[in-house]
């Protein structure tokens, strides 16, 4: 079965979003903002965040987005240093 739309996905009650994630998603990156770790995910053609308190495996909320604006946050932590 594939991954859901955007959507599909937005619409999803949270625990059944993680679900998809542990089923579909891609890890890409993971970062800290204050005191929450968030690991970022590509689903099909949209991205999401889990967050949860650093230390806790517990999430409290999932952001999913689809606009490459999202990803700003993430573009630090991408080296292209790299000999040809």
């Amino acid at each position: 079965m594939p991954s859901p739309s955007f959507v599909a996905f937005k619409n999803l009650h949270q625990r059944h979003q993680l679900a998809q994630l542990v089923q579909h998603g891609r890890p890409l990156a993971e970062r800290t903002e204050d005191s929450f770790r968030l690991s970022l995910y590509a689903l099909g053609s949209y991205y999401a965040e889990v967050w949860r308190g650093v230390g806790d495996d517990h999430v409290l909320f999932i952001h999913a987005f689809d606009h490459p604006r999202g990803l700003t946050d993430y573009l630090e932590q991408i080296s292209l240093n790299y000999e040809l």
